[in-house]
């Protein structure tokens, strides 16, 4: 979800001279025993008072390479670590990433200032370009590889940067972004509706000379090449956004609007590559069928598509590639075991071992590193499952299908009722205010106690004229994260599984809802806490 805007740059002249400063003022960079997360403080000029994260693996090869790797809104730079799997290919391929956080906390990063869209302009890029100075002089990385990703808000992010710092970055990767300048408003951290909607289109042209007129003028070096991912259903930052970005890199970079070559590498991946009259790909962008506001999905490919275009795994694996036989959509009961799963793969490098891993599975139910998925539903809802194989070299595939468990109340509108309390869910006041926390009070029937379960797993109010989704505030998973109101956006945050239990649990977190301190007073607010049985997290609906 997108709260604010963010941007980051770097101001290559002005931290240079800043980071002669820091070498000398600044102790050694923090290094744990064991690879780990750390953050790094007093990093250099941070006018947004931005927060560095570092992972360094304990497999870190002499002078290696830096991602900078940006959050979405409401995220961090350690939910990103989390959430991702930049951190696991860095052990594998021996890199270091950043992870910055904004400020405030889980807000948005400015993409839409004029000092964000300019080279030393000012804001966020600033902190950005300070982390990178001071991993290049802490920790031995090397300034002619480095390398920036992001989601959402951070895919826009990745864009502005490219264009504002395309003597610093090699490549990147904008997932869920728009182009360079689409969400200029003149305001730090501001909202741009029409492009986030889709509905900002211009020639190639036009993109192309926002890039090289307004982010940097005057550069006539090499640029940094670029790939692209969007999902076809994302109803937060529209698919359109794709094309456009398209238009504008393609042009930037020199290469036709048509495709050199277009392929299917996973099922429901539409993959186009646009080259240099020499061959080499300059742009890259994957069309992914059906998929909402939800890149990269952790456990496939993705991420390791997106740093082996970027080069940071040396790109050694050999070209083998693995398929996954897609084993159908399955259907379970809540509560029941299944009958195990085997899912198959082939390799096409004869002798190697595949180690199979799964996202998505329905709460109870794993999978083996053989492939063989087993276990009990411990509650009910549709489930979109990506198994994936990989083998010793490295190379992957994956395939997706839909588990549904029944047991729960999906599709049933109506008053959430606190059992403990007598009370229902209520929207205060029927705010259309993002990030309002949830409160229980007196069952009225109002539209603000009206609640719809929908296949999607969210839980949806109408307040206002609009829809707005139950929330897990900032993508929480420790208890006390608030239940908030946000609009809605298929995020792993606004999903709920309703159990034929009476609990409501976040599929995030696996966190139920509860009404703190098992008040029964209106007012009351509700929040995420560990499952107890209380009957403060007990529920009905309808």
């Amino acid at each position: 979800m997108l709260r604010s805007w963010y941007l980051k740059f770097r101001l290559l002249g002005v931290l240079l001279a800043v980071a002669a400063v820091i070498g000398v003022a600044l102790p050694a960079a923090p290094r744990a025993a064991a690879a780990s997360l750390t953050q790094v403080t007093n990093f250099g000029t941070n006018p947004t008072n931005l927060q560095m994260y570092v992972y360094v693996p304990n497999s870190v090869k002499p002078n290696p390479s830096i991602l900078l790797a940006l959050h979405g809104c409401q995220g961090s730079g350690p939910y990103l670590y989390s959430s991702t799997d930049f951190g696991s290919l860095a052990d594998q391929d021996g890199f270091i990433v950043i992870y910055p956080s904004t400020n405030p906390g889980g807000s948005c990063w400015d993409v839409s200032s004029d000092q964000a869209l300019k080279r030393n302009g000012g804001s966020d890029p600033v902190g950005l370009m300070s982390m990178i100075t001071y991993t290049e002089q802490h920790y031995g990385g090397n300034p002619n590889a480095v390398y920036v990703t992001g989601e959402s808000s951070g895919g826009m992010m990745t864009n502005v940067m490219l264009a504002d710092y395309p003597d610093v970055f090699k490549a990147g990767a904008a997932f869920m972004g728009v182009p360079y300048h689409c969400f200029y408003t003149g305001t730090v951290r501001g909202w741009n509706g029409p492009c986030a909607g889709g509905q900002v289109s211009m020639t190639p042209q036009q993109w192309g000379d926002l890039v090289r007129n307004d982010a940097d003028p005057g550069y006539t070096g090499p640029r940094p090449r670029v790939q692209l991912w969007h999902g076809t259903a994302d109803t937060t930052l529209n698919y359109n956004n794709l094309g456009e970005e398209t238009k504008q890199w393609t042009n930037v970079l020199g290469v036709s609007q048509t495709p050199s070559s277009s392929d299917t590498p996973v099922t429901n991946w539409n993959r186009n590559r646009y080259n240099s009259s020499a061959g080499s790909t300059q742009v890259e962008t994957y069309s992914i069928v059906g998929a909402g506001h939800q890149l990269p999905i952790q456990g496939t490919q993705m991420a390791a598509y997106a740093i082996h275009f970027m080069g940071l795994d040396g790109s050694t694996t050999g070209g083998n590639t693995v398929a996954v036989t897609n084993p159908g959509d399955q259907t379970a009961a809540s509560g029941t075991p299944i009958h195990a799963l085997q899912v198959n793969a082939t390799d096409s490098a004869s002798g190697q071992t595949l180690t199979y891993s799964a996202t998505g599975l329905p709460p109870g139910l794993s999978i083996s590193a053989s492939g063989l998925i087993s276990g009990t539903p411990s509650s009910g809802g549709t489930f979109t499952a990506v198994v994936s194989a990989t083998d010793t070299t490295g190379a992957t595939g994956s395939t997706r299908f839909t588990w549904t468990v029944s047991g729960t109340i999906t599709g049933t509108t109506g008053a959430l009722h606190a059992v403990g309390a007598g009370k229902c869910l209520d929207d205060p006041n029927s705010t259309t205010t993002l990030g309002t926390q949830q409160q229980i009070y007196s069952c009225s029937g109002g539209a603000n106690q009206t609640w719809t379960h929908n296949p999607s797993n969210e839980l949806a109010v109408t307040v206002g004229g609009g829809s707005l989704c139950l929330d897990a505030n900032a993508k929480g998973t420790t208890n006390g994260t608030k239940a908030i109101v946000w609009s809605c956006n298929g995020q792993a945050n606004q999903q709920w599984n309703v159990n034929s239990n009476g609990t409501v649990t976040s599929v995030l977190s696996g966190l139920c809802l509860d009404v703190t301190g098992a008040s029964t007073a209106n007012g009351a607010l509700v929040e995420l806490w560990s499952c107890n049985g209380g009957s403060n997290q007990q529920w009905t609906l309808g």
